[in-house]
């Protein structure tokens, strides 16, 4: 029940549609007999794992989610990231080692733009403990003064300064997909869908050999079915981000959990959706939210420096690397925009039929 406080402060939390119901819609088809799912809620949201494969693969799958929970939760004072928080030094395992090693990679290609260290401005804000509220200008430029990735020493152990906390929250989906994605793999597993909530890594293609049809979510209040469109996708990770995931309104204004870390409040630069298609799912993880942050025009810069542009015969970037991506983008003046590497394999949702789509080329 809510609190009178929370009535009286015109506050509401929005929450998506089932994570179980989007798998359904994920596949696009009825499951073969032969695959095995597993349900669990774990990394604060509802997980389903599809493989064609030994169901004891799936117990494994669980225990390594499990395990690297218990490494990375910032909130857990038994994990590695939060004792890191709480000394300003820390001696990390291989796995959060290389997460945060990667991480700050994304953090020095986007120029910041996704910043590890942005977890005091996000309690400040009341998005970790859901005790909303907006904080004054004088306490955001005071909790600045700690959000600076530059700050993290990553050697034999892991430093920060104090006030400095660390948050592998917006890489830690994405790495976790790849981990799983690379076990079952090796372990002979050519055919399933990873939905760690919403952030889907796909397995080889579905039973049939067709493509995986992958729903996209609409970051629109008054959508019908819940989708923007479906993606096909095989052996790829998707990746969405929007305002939509987790928000509070207060005084008639919508304040959502996408942090901008040169202001310290939620990033307003045009998008309001963005999704990213490619075969890193860590990668396609910080990116959705890097370029959320930095609006259309930032990330169809960052796409043509860094992403596939596989149309441009001049272009230095490898077309067939790990690191190459494609992506959709949604502005908040309902206009979408797609890369030529999926322009022919998405379908908007019948509702949405007269939206403007425009390749980038």
């Amino acid at each position: 029940m809510m609190s009178e406080n929370w009535k009286k402060k015109n506050r509401r939390i929005k929450g998506g549609i089932s994570v179980l119901l989007m798998s359904a819609i994920l596949c696009g088809c009825s499951v073969s007999k032969t695959m095995q799912t597993s349900t669990l809620f774990a990394m604060d949201t509802v997980m389903e794992l599809q493989i064609m494969g030994d169901e004891e693969l799936l117990r494994e799958g669980e225990n390594k989610i499990r395990t690297l929970e218990k490494e990375l939760s910032v909130t857990d004072d038994d994990s590695e990231i939060a004792q890191l928080n709480a000394s300003g030094k820390q001696e990390l395992s291989e796995d959060v080692a290389n997460l945060m090693n990667e991480a700050l990679g994304i953090c020095d290609s986007t120029g910041g733009a996704l910043d590890i260290t942005i977890y005091p401005v996000l309690k400040g804000w009341g998005f970790t403990t859901s005790e909303y509220r907006v904080p004054t200008d004088g306490e955001i430029t005071e909790l600045l003064e700690n959000v600076d990735y530059h700050k993290v020493e990553l050697g034999g152990s892991c430093i920060i300064p104090k006030g400095t906390e660390v948050d592998l929250g917006s890489v830690a989906k994405g790495y976790t997909a790849r981990m799983l994605y690379e076990y079952f793999t090796e372990k002979g597993v050519t055919s399933g869908l990873i939905n760690l909530g919403g952030n889907v890594q796909c397995i080889g293609s579905k039973p049939n050999g067709d493509a995986w049809n992958v729903a996209v979510k609409s970051p629109f209040k008054d959508s019908a079915s819940g989708i923007l469109g479906v993606i096909k996708a095989s052996d790829e990770a998707v990746v969405t981000s929007g305002g939509y995931e987790r928000y509070f309104e207060e005084d008639g204004k919508t304040y959502w959990h996408i942090i901008d870390p040169a202001t310290g409040k939620p990033a307003e630069n045009g998008l309001i959706s963005v999704t990213i298609i490619g075969k890193d799912g860590l990668l396609c993880d910080g990116l959705s939210t890097a370029l959320f942050v930095k609006g259309l025009d930032g990330a169809v810069e960052y796409y043509h420096e860094y992403g596939k542009a596989s149309d441009n015969e001049d272009t230095n970037i490898d077309t067939n690397s790990e690191n190459s991506f494609d992506m959709i983008l949604v502005t908040d003046s309902e206009e979408v925009y797609v890369t030529k590497g999926v322009a022919d394999r998405f379908s908007l949702a019948s509702e949405y039929y007269n939206l403007n789509v425009h390749v980038i080329n």
